[in-house]
């Protein structure tokens, strides 16, 4: 009898059930976060600051551009969001994206503006059974006790104002609660983050935007503008701002994030960063590795020329050979949580960019179905169920509760603004 191999046998039957026994009280332990998250959301509503689907239908499904009967979301779709994954994802609020190219000058802005509104309105109508109009808290609120997705419209760039204060009050009746700044380009009166900076923040026009958007009732969003347009934005708005899908400078030092200096400004104005999941935002690895693929995009313009098949094709094989980083949810959560410990717990949420970045998202979080794994995540960490109420809603809920009681108060103490470009900031030049 081999003593010797009896008892390697038996020294490695017990590591055997050692690791089934653990691996038992993992899936256990899963199991009882996501029973957690489930309860969470089942009478909290998860609201996402910012998915692009309109954007997607109107540009980036070739098969049938701007035609929402024949991107149907009741069948699977090719991009990040139906309704099957809506459900899953246990969504209960939605800001719409109703995003125009701010490099497109002679495009008219507020024409693709208006068709991109009226994308969003018709796919918001052609599904009533599953989505609300919502234009306040509370109706996000009453969607949620009716099973259905309380749908907001959020304008991405200032650009779409065309400089005029009426623009905006127009683009607010027709149901838009927030407006980003500038997007990647700098306006006549606002600096982007991924633009040169001309006026050193907000001008005083600017400052007026600011002003009338609290006389409205519609959010400040300050994703996408620079550090000083942030700062001076904070100066002047009587209402909390968001920041409806930005990470944390700290983690992930790319232009398009916020710095720590603005979050702990947040707690004073009341306002919320809803962290984003596009990869080059979350993970340095990820943002590291753009650089250095722009670098040889360039390169290779430079050699070849910009459109020529040669550069296409000498790309085409640095790329097989310098593949690309996978951010994780966990570089997710790693913002997440540096946002609550910089600003506070009432000061993040959740704002992915769906349809938005492509479909090189985060590992785990691919599409819309993957919200409640975040807050499993989050819980795992130590999250509360008080906690992850505030992540998933209840913050943006306070903002836009704060927003419309502001809004009730000013129209009560001034009328719409009349200010013009001109008046506030000088002639325009010459183009």
């Amino acid at each position: 009898m081999n003593w010797t191999m009896i008892r390697r046998s038996a020294v490695l039957a017990v590591a055997a059930l050692g690791t089934v026994s653990s691996n038992a009280r993992a899936q256990k332990g899963d199991a009882a976060h996501l029973a957690k998250v489930r309860r969470v959301l089942r009478t909290t509503p998860l609201i996402d600051g910012h998915n692009d689907l309109p954007g997607y239908v109107r540009s980036d499904f070739p098969q049938a551009p701007r035609d929402i009967e024949a991107y149907d979301l009741r069948k699977p779709t090719p991009g990040n969001t139906d309704i099957a994954r809506l459900r899953k994802g246990m969504v209960g609020g939605q800001f719409w994206s109703v995003y125009v190219p701010g490099e497109a000058k002679d495009s008219g802005y507020a024409r693709m503006q208006l068709e991109q509104i009226d994308i969003a309105r018709r796919i918001i109508a052609k599904y009533p059974d599953v989505f609300a109009p919502a234009y306040t808290a509370a109706d996000v609120r009453r969607a949620k006790a009716a099973g259905k997705i309380g749908s907001l419209i959020g304008m991405e760039g200032g650009h779409v104002l065309e400089n005029s204060l009426g623009t905006l009050r127009a683009y607010y009746d027709l149901g838009a609660r927030y407006l980003t700044l500038t997007h990647n380009v700098t306006l006549d009166w606002a600096d982007a983050a991924m633009d040169s900076a001309r006026h050193g923040g907000l001008t005083k026009f600017g400052e007026e935007v600011v002003r009338e958007m609290n006389r409205l009732g519609m959010l400040v969003d300050l994703s996408h503008v620079s550090p000083a347009t942030m700062s001076d934005a904070l100066n002047v708005t009587e209402s909390p701002v968001i920041f409806s899908h930005s990470g944390a400078r700290a983690i992930t030092d790319v232009p398009r994030n916020v710095p720590d200096s603005i979050l702990r400004r947040l707690p004073k104005n009341g306002g919320v960063v809803m962290v984003v999941f596009y990869p080059g935002f979350v993970s340095s690895k990820v943002a590291a590795h753009n650089v250095t693929r722009d670098a040889e995009i360039a390169r290779l313009r430079a050699q070849f020329g910009r459109d020529s098949v040669a550069a296409k094709r000498e790309l085409e094989s640095w790329d097989r050979a310098h593949p690309a980083p996978r951010a994780t949810i966990a570089d997710v959560a790693d913002h997440i949580e540096h946002v609550r410990q910089v600003a506070g717990i009432d000061h993040v949420g959740i704002g992915s960019d769906f349809d938005g970045t492509g479909n090189q998202l985060p590992v785990g979080l691919e599409d819309v179905s993957t919200y409640p794994a975040l807050l499993v995540e989050l819980s795992k960490r130590g999250w509360s169920e008080s906690d992850l109420r505030k992540l998933a809603g209840e913050n943006i809920l306070r903002v836009m509760r704060a927003n419309e009681k502001v809004a009730a108060r000013l129209k009560r103490e001034r009328p719409a603004s009349t200010k013009t470009i001109e008046e506030l900031d000088g002639p325009r030049p010459k183009m």
